[in-house]
Parts: structure tokens; sequence; C-alpha cells
């Protein structure tokens, strides 16, 4: 034990690897605190997590709490079980979480009743539509934090709507996109559009998984409806997240989706080379808006609702409803004119991270 403050930080689904990432670095380079880092398992398959720790070159987790499956509140009771053995025992001076997974919310719960501080890492997000879960996670975690990091200014605005006192509001741009424009020339393009036998700016990239679009067999079978014309145009490369793969098998959906060109999920630098060379980009995934509109790849996003509004107004994102009803004019648009065009949001610039290591640094009297 060294004496220096200790950052203890939270991760648990993929999209959280990528934002803690470059906040790690960045304060392990100034040096002034010590860093301890707790993989809660949510995301248990190694496809989804252990090989983001490879492409990212994050330390491995000190902790691996192996929490993982389970309804929402079967994973999250046991989240709050695990976590709180933890942070007895590492004691640290802040509690860091990212996003807006269970993993966040349940650590947030146990360091506030714990009376840690809490840095949350992308705060202020907001949908407005309370019947996704992580809306609800965004909303607590939140009220709960002592230091909100904010990746846009419309988050900055939600928070104060909200009453959050202006002291405890920083503005510091998108930690995620640090990792991508440090990642982006590492991505092995060629290699992977070999592999699976696509080729530059003539194939499409889909994802899809938020239980409101994949559950339901009627519901995922409307989206592949709208779909299947895409699929006549450009191939659709699909890297089927567990959860979709779990539910095309329950609901005997192979037939329905073998028009899709499926792969098994994707580490971080091949998802990023098919993204960054892909004509167009289908998702139902938050962070996939934000990096399509820094790779300027037009996005059509399988929602009816975002939470991050910034890549719409600014950036290459298209609502194209949760159903994919709006699809076949947006592609039309595409097809005309080559989509939507747009550029990055303010503090989208790769040095995020290095802004949320001044804010600790601060909050702890280190400078």
């Amino acid at each position: 034990m060294t004496g220096r403050p200790k950052v203890l930080h939270v991760v648990g689904a993929r999209p959280n690897f990528m934002k803690v990432a470059p906040v790690m670095e960045a304060l392990a380079v100034r040096g002034l605190v010590q860093q301890r880092l707790i993989h809660t398992g949510q995301h248990s398959d190694e496809r989804m997590a252990d090989v983001f720790f490879r492409d990212l070159g994050l330390p491995r987790p000190d902790r691996d709490l192996g929490v993982g499956g389970g309804s929402q509140a079967e994973q999250t009771a046991a989240l709050l079980v695990r976590i709180e053995e933890a942070l007895e025992e590492e004691r640290p001076d802040i509690v860091v979480v990212v996003g807006d997974v269970n993993s966040t919310l349940a650590a947030s719960l146990v360091a506030a009743k714990a009376a840690i501080p809490i840095a949350h890492v992308e705060a202020g997000l907001r949908s407005f539509d309370l019947s996704m879960p992580e809306e609800i996670n965004r909303i607590v975690t939140d009220r709960l934090a002592s230091i909100l990091l904010t990746p846009s200014r419309d988050a900055d605005l939600n928070l104060r709507r909200e009453g959050v006192p202006e002291e405890k509001i920083h503005f510091v741009g998108n930690v995620m996109i640090d990792t991508l424009r440090r990642h982006r020339e590492r991505a092995p393009w060629p290699e992977v559009g070999a592999r699976f036998g696509v080729e530059e700016r003539r194939f499409a990239v889909l994802t899809l998984h938020r239980p409101g679009n994949v559950d339901e067999a009627a519901t995922f079978s409307r989206i592949l409806d709208r779909l299947e014309p895409v699929a006549r145009k450009l191939p659709i490369l699909f890297p089927v997240h567990p959860r979709t793969a779990r539910r095309v098998a329950e609901n005997g959906m192979e037939e329905r989706v073998s028009f899709l060109k499926r792969t098994e999920p994707l580490g971080y630098l091949d998802f990023l080379a098919l993204m960054d060379h892909a004509a167009i980009v289908l998702t139902d995934s938050g962070g996939v808006q934000e990096e399509t509109t820094v790779l300027g790849v037009p996005c059509f996003t399988l929602r009816d609702n975002t939470e991050r509004p910034v890549t719409i107004a600014q950036g290459t994102n298209t609502l194209v409803g949760a159903d994919g009803r709006d699809l076949a004019a947006a592609f039309l648009e595409f097809e005309r004119d080559g989509g939507k065009r747009g550029r990055a949001p303010e503090k989208w610039d790769g040095a995020a991270a290095t802004r949320v290591a001044e804010v600790f640094e601060r909050f702890l009297g280190l400078s």
C-alpha cells in the first residue's frame, strides 16, 4: 500500500471496456493514484469479455466476480452481494462506473450506501423511455454520483433539468471515442474483409440484441422482414450476440435468419474494421451510434428513441423505428445520395480520458 488514493473501476459488459481503458491509462500515466479493476462478469462469454481485455490492452482484472445470466432482478441482486464484499475489502476513495448496465447500477447502490464517492463516466444521457432497463440504471446512477462526467452538451442540460448541482457536472467528452481514435489504425481491415468475403463499402453490418427487439419472435420477425430488402442489395454481416443466438434457437428461427451472413461475436479490433469499411451499419446499440458518427459511416438505428441525440443532430445516425418501419425510406435515401454525413461532436477528440483524470485529481485534492 503506497498511501496514494485508490480509484476502483467496475466493468461488466463489453461497452464498459472501451470506456474504462483510456481512463485507466490516463490515470496510470499521471501516477498520482493507485487503481483497481473489478470485472463483474455480466458478460461471462469469453468472446464478449476476455477478448476485449486483449484488444484494448487493459490490465487483467484484480477481481472477477463471475456474476452472469439470470433475470434483471437475479443478476442485479447477485451483483449487489458480490460488489459489496469487494468494496468492504478494497475500501477505495472513488468508485468509477461507466455506461448504463446492471453492473453500473449495482456498484452505485453499494458505494452510495457505504458513503464512497461515485464517479459516473458517460453521465446525463437520457432516452426518456422508462421501458428500457438502461434508462432506469442511468437515472439512478446519476442521482447517486458525486462526479458526473458527461460526453455531450445535451447530457449537461439533462442533469441541470434534474436539479444536479453545477459543481458535480463535468463536460469531458466521449471516452469511448478516445479508444476508437487510438486503435483505428490497428483494426485489420484487409484480413477481416477477406475472412468474411466482403468488399469495402459493399456490405452492411448489423448488431441486434436489445430485449425489446429480439425476445419476442413476432417482433424479431418484423425486423427481419424490413432487413431482407436491404440484404438483396448489400450482404449483411451479423455478429450474433449470445442473447440473440439463444432467442433464435429457442424460437426456431434458424431458417428465418438464413439470409444474413452470421458470425460469432467479434473482438473490438475486428468489429471496428468492419464498421469503418462498411457501406452502412444497422444497430440497436448505443455505442455503435457514436462510433459510426466519428467514422463517417451512415447508421440506421433500430429503435424509436436514442439517449445519444447528438449522433442524429450532428452525426450520421438515423432512427428507423424499433421494428424497422422507416428503414426502407432511409435506405432508399442512402442509395440516392450516399447517406447521411456528419461531424464529430465537441470534445470527441481523443483526449476525454485526460480530462477525466484531471477531474479526479482535483476531487481528491491532488492538483
